[in-house]
């Protein structure tokens, strides 16, 4: 099976600590798997894999050059209270697990590595520090590091590490400093092979998230900075300086502009070391800038005599701050603000920007930032000298909680995506010079529910499911038709039709059709003109108006772009069910959509039609269920409906009549399987009337309808777990039905099946390190993909529970004859 993986969507999860830059590998947690990035990769492929293993959770993320191996080694810390440790294959570029440390009893949350020294260190939730020695080693099995565990420190009194940092001082005595959920920070130093209490550094007054360490200068004797970021919203510098005498400090305590902070700014000095290895640690300066919560802080410039180290803060008031020390005189000052203005009203939870920055990175060279803030999305920046500014480059995006459904649209243009972050994503294609990539190209819908199931009623228009216990309907709008398009090298002859763009009314939940703008003055003229106040409940938002130049792009949209003005304009609502929505299916000539709700007693366990031209409600209701509808499925000519629920049975409703929305139950089975039945999908026309549907018993079963009042089963494939999603290929492969299916272990397989004598033809599974490390939510064969560009090639889509969205393109498919 020839296939190729060409896309993986996901979002990074929010951890200060959970990510990290080293050479070209960008790698950070996302749900208990680690992402695999390049951000300068000229072609911005995206995320080139996922390392899976963890159990939870990634909280911690540590990339180094190992100088024994030559090798890039990767550490990973998890909520499941294990280490891992990654080698990169020289050759292939990918990561290798070789390690799993269990000796914590509570969440990592912190690691730090010196790999000249070779000495790790790792922080919990139970309180402790552990201290290991890395012996690397190149064995016949290939290379490999020996851990081996030193020491082990119980922090008194308790509290759980978020921050470490580890340095070599001027005298090559190693000192590392450690903080988290108190107001002060603690520096070891080491003694022999261990390491002990060396001093406090007081004057924080919240939780500390972020600790680091640079060298001043490159002269040899130059002191260390320590850099700590905390939740009372300052950046604190610390100075390491050799010898008992104290350096020359600028006297910012007695600076009368700080007025009562200069209370707070004591420079008592700490003396670390004995004898001829003597340190003194004193306060160096308070940064001041940020006005919520500083989540990193990150030294770049190591040794650069010329213009000394730069820091870069990240935090959640939506900004990013690079501060350098003037020459002259000493300060420290903010020379560059990137990000959002927080200040703003459009930066509301609506628009995805409450909770700000968690992570910010320099790249290895200092010409590049990247950071990532809550909706689980990297933004990336890099410095033009002729410029003399920092400008935004195409970064990625994902969800950051479970992606519970996938639909393409009817024509096959796009892929849309929802899941339990709240969040509706669009993801399309970006062709150039050669080149054709995946991108989030709009963010249609942005809610307060988790959202459960979404569908395609036509290619301008989907609806989608929530735990809201109603349906929304939405329309495409204009601008984003005409990107896609743009990007896309194809005509979209609807994009005149369409309403221009859409946003979230200021207090309002329902996203509103609006026009774009020309120009500023444009904008406010058409607010006076209409007589709206900032007290109207619908008043427009001024920051979210959006312009026509706005999307007039030639590149996918930037997360500020995608959160704010790629919204899709609400057609409608539908109500009915009286719990929340668990499935929806739309007809394939897009006359009718069918819904279900969560359910415990028959009354709920109905199934509700809709006519799309009206949108009223077609009664009856649809009974047959007792329990939970978890999905449902018209057969491709539209004369079925079929539905699998957790009481164990399917049920098959027929169409009265052609055209008509009347559909009426011929079949049920009610022991269809063994325990309850998660998915089912309608094998292509051309094959009769069969279908599949996957249970929760391990198996997968064909049925064939013979008449109108009897089904046959003809094929159970068994599957290693249960099968939780499945999906034909929507026409015939060299005569054979294609069933894709997946599992609750993340396992995906591809089965042909032979309609002649209903024979498993073949059976391939995809590679392990290309699926999900989680429950497969759901499968989709992209429609209309041949095409003279691809010949024979078919795209593939696998939502999962592991926060992932993957996108396959096959050459060939079991069963497929070439020749």
């Amino acid at each position: 099976m020839n296939k190729t993986l060409d896309f993986i969507a996901a979002g990074g999860n929010r951890h200060p600590s959970a990510a990290d830059w080293n050479s070209d590998v960008l790698a950070f947690g996302t749900g208990n798997n680690i992402a695999i990035w390049n951000p300068h990769d000229p072609q911005a492929h995206g995320i080139n894999s996922l390392l899976s293993g963890h159990t939870d959770i990634v909280n911690v993320v540590k990339l180094y050059r190992d100088p024994k191996l030559q090798r890039q080694v990767l550490l990973s810390g998890s909520a499941d209270k294990t280490i891992r440790l990654w080698i990169r294959d020289t050759d292939t570029g990918s990561f290798t697990a070789t390690q799993t440390l269990t000796e914590h009893t509570a969440s990592v949350n912190a690691i730090a590595v010196l790999p000249d020294a070779g000495l790790l260190i790792t922080g919990a939730a139970d309180a402790t520090l552990k201290i290991w020695r890395l012996e690397p080693l190149t064995a016949e099995s290939g290379p490999h590091i020996e851990v081996k565990l030193i020491q082990s420190i119980s922090l008194t009194p308790r509290f759980f590490p978020l921050a470490l940092a580890i340095t070599r001082l001027s005298d090559a005595q190693i000192v590392f400093a450690v903080a988290g959920t108190t107001s002060s920070l603690r520096v070891f130093v080491q003694k022999g092979d261990l390491f002990a209490h060396g001093a406090i550094l007081t004057g924080h007054e919240g939780w500390i998230r972020s600790l680091d360490f640079v060298q001043e200068s490159s002269a040899e004797d130059s002191d260390i900075l320590l850099a700590s970021a905390s939740q009372d919203k300052y950046i604190r510098l610390w100075r390491f300086h050799k010898g008992s005498e104290l350096p020359a400090t600028a006297s910012a305590a007695n600076d009368p502009t700080l007025g009562a902070l200069g209370k707070s700014l004591s420079n008592k000095a700490h003396y670390i070391g004995e004898d001829n290895s003597t340190h003194s640690i004193t306060f160096e300066a308070l940064l001041i800038g940020h006005e919520d919560w500083i989540y990193t802080a990150r030294w770049c410039g190591e040794g650069q005599a010329s213009s000394g180290p730069r820091l870069l803060t990240a935090s959640a008031d939506n900004s990013l701050a690079i501060w350098e020390q003037e020459t002259e005189s000493g300060i420290w000052a903010c020379t560059a603000r990137l990000g959002e203005i927080s200040s703003q009203k459009g930066s509301t939870t609506a628009t995805g920007s409450t909770g700000g920055f968690w992570v910010g990175l320099w790249s290895p060279e200092g010409s590049a930032i990247v950071s990532l803030g809550r909706t689980g999305s990297w933004r990336v920046w890099s410095y033009h000298s002729s410029e003399d500014r920092w400008l935004q480059q195409i970064g990625i995006t994902g969800h950051v909680r479970e992606v519970k459904d996938i639909a393409w649209s009817r024509d096959g243009a796009y892929l849309m995506s929802t899941g339990s972050d709240q969040t509706t994503r669009l993801y399309s294609e970006w062709k150039r010079s050669g080149v054709t990539t995946w991108y989030e190209m709009s963010r249609p819908q942005i809610h307060g529910y988790d959202l459960n199931c979404l569908d395609s009623i036509k290619s301008t228009q989907f609806i989608s499911g929530a735990d809201e216990k109603l349906l929304r309907v939405f329309n495409k709008p204009g601008a984003v038709a005409k990107l896609m398009s743009k990007l896309g090298g194809t005509e979209d002859t609807s994009a005149s039709d369409l309403p221009e763009a859409a946003n979230i009314p200021v207090l309002g939940l329902s996203n509103k059709a609006v026009a774009t703008a020309t120009s500023e003055e444009e904008a406010a003229e058409e607010l006076a003109t209409n007589g709206q106040s900032s007290n109207d409940r619908d008043a427009v938002d001024p920051v979210a108006i959006t312009h026509k130049s706005t999307l007039d792009l030639d590149h996918p949209p930037f997360e500020d772009h995608l959160a704010r003005h790629t919204l899709w304009p609400e057609h409608e609502k539908l109500y009915g069910h009286g719990y929340e929505i668990s499935a929806v299916a739309a007809s394939h000539d897009g006359s009718l959509v069918a819904t279900a709700c969560r359910a415990s007693s028959i009354d709920h366990a109905v199934i509700r039609l809709y006519d799309t031209k009206t949108w009223h409600e077609v009664k009856p209701t649809l009974a047959a269920h007792n329990l939970t509808v978890t999905s449902i499925t018209f057969s491709p000519d539209d004369n079925y409906l079929l539905s699998t629920g957790r009481d164990r049975q399917w049920a098959l409703f027929k169409r009265e009549e052609a055209n008509s929305t009347v559909y009426k139950l011929r079949v049920s089975n009610p022991k269809g399987h063994s325990r309850m039945i998660l998915n089912c999908s309608w094998a292509p026309q051309a094959a009769g009337s069969v279908f599949a549907t996957a249970g929760r018993d391990k198996s997968v079963k064909i049925w064939q309808v013979q008449t109108e009042s009897t089904v046959e089963c003809k094929v159970t494939i068994p599957t290693t777990a249960a099968a939780t999603a499945l999906a034909f290929v929507p026409d015939l492969v060299s005569g054979n039905m294609v069933l894709a299916y997946g599992t609750e272990d993340g396992t995906v397989s591809i089965s042909a099946i032979s309609g002649n004598d209903w024979a498993v033809v073949e059976t391939t599974n995809i590679d392990k390190n290309d699926t999900p490390s989680a429950s497969v939510n759901a499968l989709r064969w992209r429609p209309n993909v041949d095409g003279d560009d691809k010949p024979g090639q078919r795209q593939f889509a696998i939502a999962s529970e592991d926060h992932s969205l993957r996108l396959f393109t096959f050459a060939a498919l079991p069963g497929q004859n070439l020749g």
